[in-house]
Formats: structure tokens, C-alpha cells, sequence
């Protein structure tokens, strides 16, 4: 297998990634995923389509990561490892689909509008 690449991206974070075959390693910026991310939850997040799948220890990953946050970043790059998934194996598709790996999440932060505290927020109505 040649190498194979995606793109990942929620909110502002933006995840490129490269998969080759290889023992289950996952860098990120030049850090492990381990060092990177150090909450397990946003580790499992990560791994998610690998498990769904069952092939962690198959393909060594490359990432770079890219604005955000660790949630949007780690979101993100669940979404470009589903996508490499399927270019690898099209049939796998179904059941990543089904499990919503494969949707992108098009939320964005809303602008903050001039004359307002926030986006929405408004300063408080004086009567008098």
C-alpha cells in the first residue's frame, strides 16, 4: 500500500494526515498522540473509526494539526482518518457512515457584531 492522504476539519482546526501500513503509531506535529493529547477521551475520539474497524495496530499515521482547539482539533482528525479509511477500503464505508465518522461538522463560531458585547449578546435597554 502507497501512502495515502486526507483532510479533516471542524470548527477552525484543519487536519492533514498521511497513512501508510505500519504497527498502530500516531504523530501528531511531531509528538505521539499520547503526549499530544493527554486527556483519554480525546484520545478514544481520535481512535474511534480505528476501532470501529478493528485495524489500530495496522497503519502508522502522520498528522498535521492545525488551529483550534483540542476538541475541534481532535474531531477534525477523527474525520481525515475516516476519510483515509475509505480511500484504502471503499467498503468500509457503510459502517463508518452509520456511525457518523464521515460527516462533516459545518458549525463555525458566529461573528460578533458591532455595537454588541458578543454575536447575539446586546448591552442592557435603558428606558430612562
Amino acid at each position: 500500500m502507497e501512502m495515502v492522504n486526507a483532510l479533516g476539519r471542524r470548527k477552525s482546526a484543519v487536519a492533514r494526515i498521511f497513512v501508510t501500513e505500519g504497527s498502530g503509531n500516531i504523530t501528531i506535529n511531531k509528538k505521539n498522540l499520547q503526549d499530544y493529547f493527554p486527556s483519554s477521551i480525546l484520545q478514544y475520539v481520535v481512535k474511534q473509526p480505528l476501532l470501529k474497524l478493528d485495524v489500530v495496530e495496522k497503519y502508522d499515521i502522520k498528522v498535521n494539526l492545525d488551529g483550534g482547539g483540542f476538541t475541534g482539533q481532535s474531531q477534525a482528525l477523527r474525520l481525515a482518518i475516516a476519510r483515509a479509511l475509505v480511500k484504502i477500503n471503499p467498503e468500509d464505508k457503510k459502517a463508518l457512515r452509520l456511525e457518523g465518522f464521515l460527516t462533516r461538522d459545518a458549525r463555525e463560531v458566529e461573528r460578533k457584531k458591532p455595537g454588541q458585547p458578543k454575536a447575539r449578546r446586546r448591552f442592557q435597554f435603558s428606558k430612562r
